[in-house]
């Protein structure tokens, strides 16, 4: 299967291109300088593919930048509404960080870090060893206090920002690479409609209040 990974769910964005399982290419930038669409054609003509070739859509659907995730969703949904029979998979980004981290020879007990902002962080932690990388607690918020307290004990830590909160904290940014690997291992795709970022926050609304009534004089 060829399957173009999209995560844009850093201030690092990456596209990849795959044929069953093998990374073709991949192209990274760091400014967000380059159009999303450049750099989805230019992973294609790097890995000498048409956009007609592509059959799996994977895309990182955070936690992250709200933003670029749902640009990559948005963009997902649109193609899957001009190509019906492409499929689509959304992927965790933690997950992806946690197969970078495999990859780098990086073992134990490790957390996965992302910037949640209000002074919180998601966090996730993994047993990662030669065999793979196993989920032991899943995503969620957390104060600071608790991951540091992590840290502390002597676990492992991994993001985009590591670095900022932790003293020896390890800066990793999750990849297309790795996220298409993943999804070429797996086969729950969705419709475009059940494409979804994660987003653990609930979702507060403000009740507008009644408009006023100006006299007239």
């Amino acid at each position: 299967m060829k399957i173009l990974a999209i995560e844009f769910s850093s201030q690092q964005r990456s596209v990849a291109a795959l044929a069953e399982g093998r990374v073709l290419c991949v192209v990274t930038e760091t400014a967000r300088a380059t159009f999303a669409f450049e750099l989805i054609a230019r992973a294609l003509a790097d890995a000498q593919l048409e956009r007609e070739d592509i059959e799996c859509l994977a895309i990182g659907i955070g936690p992250g930048s709200y933003t670029g995730i749902r640009f990559a969703i948005a963009l997902a949904q649109g193609w899957q509404l001009a190509r019906p029979a492409v499929k689509l998979l959304g992927i965790s980004s933690a997950d992806c960080l946690a197969a970078a981290a495999r990859q780098r020879g990086w073992s134990g007990t490790v957390n996965v870090v992302i910037d949640a902002q209000r002074g919180e962080l998601y966090l996730a932690r993994y047993e990662i060893g030669e065999a793979g990388f196993k989920p032991v607690e899943p995503l969620k918020l957390a104060t600071m206090d608790e991951a540091r307290s992590r840290a502390q004990s002597g676990e492992t830590m991994v993001g985009p920002e590591a670095d900022r909160w932790f003293e020896g904290g390890r800066v990793l940014f999750p990849s297309a690479a790795f996220l298409g690997r993943l999804a070429s291992q797996r086969e729950d795709f969705v419709t475009g409609d059940k494409l979804e970022p994660i987003y653990l926050r609930e979702t507060n609304f403000v009740k507008a209040p009644p408009p006023r009534v100006l006299p007239i004089k």
